[in-house]
């Protein structure tokens, strides 16, 4: 528990001393953003690990289609390759891609193959969601993993049954937008908060010396290009993205029950209160008996059932002080002094949580 307290502390000593972030870490700027593609497409050349065509049928009528495409009539017949696979092609397309630029796409296996390593993606049409085609993927595919099998065993590491393409797709059609038309555009924080809101308002107007900068929400500042004087919105943004703030954060504590990490942040506060854990433990063994007949006698064999229950209680820790409106130091010393495991002091956070003794945002993952 201490080396696990004590990089909580050091995590938060670092942030605290951190430099400035600047305003392009901090925002989304409107009108820039991705669009996701998405695409259905075949893998070929695999070796003897395809899709079983009687269980993914899917396959063999994509299979059917690009051929026939091709000019290879393949209709009636009965073909069963073991070489191809049927998978999902997923990628983003950035924001201002033009055609003929290329984006990597990540392939996933959606049959029973057992492995994409060594095979083709063949030209796959990756859509938006407004159905349109935006790219066209086709490529070597990289797969993260690896499977060998024998006639009684087998070893699969990592997944092998998705994998991705560097510059696997090409953009065939460009989003329009004119971001240069652009009057008005507004930031939209990644963690809204009123206070670092109005800190990149205060800066951005700092930047221009006039009031070009209006805080609309805790999420939102709007900024005006025709007062700034700016010759375009990119223009505007190229000059402030780069300003640094100093952002406020929430007071918050997040735990992960799987592997029992703890964070939490700097301004987290406990207030005036007592802890004491302890340990409840009911063991219940069975150890059956069989029973046999004399010699010579008729009967059967019987099992006899044999149930040992004890029930232990250790002494677990004494009541533990922890003063009020401490601070992440103080907290940690005092959590620290519990001498309990990750997983019991996530028990013991929720409980001071419900206490309503923890002054923080308490996230379980």
């Amino acid at each position: 528990m201490k080396p696990l307290l004590a990089l909580v502390l050091m995590l938060v000593a670092t942030l605290a001393d951190a430099a400035p972030i600047r305003i392009k870490d901090l925002v989304e700027f409107d009108g820039v953003r991705g669009n996701d593609l998405v695409g259905y497409g075949l893998v070929v050349g695999l070796n003897g690990t395809g899709d079983g065509l009687r269980n993914a049928p899917f396959t063999e009528e994509i299979m059917s289609n690009i051929l026939e495409r091709l000019g290879v009539n393949v209709t009636g017949e009965q073909f069963r390759p073991k070489n191809v696979a049927a998978v999902l092609v997923t990628a983003s397309l950035p924001a201002f891609a033009r055609a003929g630029s290329q984006i990597d796409v990540t392939v996933s296996a959606i049959g029973d193959t057992k492995s994409l390593l060594g095979g083709t993606l063949i030209m796959t049409p990756l859509n938006a969601a407004d159905g349109e085609i935006y790219a066209v993927a086709q490529g070597s595919v990289i797969a993260g993993g690896a499977v060998a099998s024998g006639a009684a065993a087998s070893v699969v590491l990592g997944v092998p049954t998705s994998g991705a393409i560097p510059s696997g797709a090409r953009i065939e059609r460009e989003i329009s937008f004119e971001f240069n038309d652009l009057s008005t555009i507004r930031l939209a924080l990644r963690t809204p908060d009123f206070t670092t809101a109005g800190r990149i308002e205060q800066a951005v107007n700092r930047e221009f010396g006039k009031r070009v900068a209006n805080m609309n929400d805790a999420g939102t500042i709007s900024l005006n290009v025709t007062s700034a004087g700016m010759r375009s919105a990119a223009h505007m943004i190229g000059r402030i993205e780069n300003l640094s703030i100093e952002p406020e954060q929430r007071a918050r504590v997040v735990v992960d029950q799987r592997s029992g990490t703890i964070v939490m942040g700097e301004d987290v506060r406990i207030s005036h209160v007592a802890v004491s854990q302890g340990n409840l433990t009911l063991r219940v063994e069975e150890a059956p008996i069989a029973v046999q007949p004399n010699p010579f006698a008729q009967g059967e064999t019987v099992i006899v059932p044999r149930t040992t229950a004890t029930l232990e209680e250790n002494a677990g820790i004494h009541m533990v002080e922890v003063v009020d409106n401490s601070s992440l130091s103080e907290v940690v010393a005092g959590l620290n002094a519990l001498g309990v495991s990750p997983r019991d002091m996530i028990d013991i956070l929720k409980s001071i949580h419900a206490a309503g003794a923890l002054h923080a945002e308490f996230i379980v993952n």
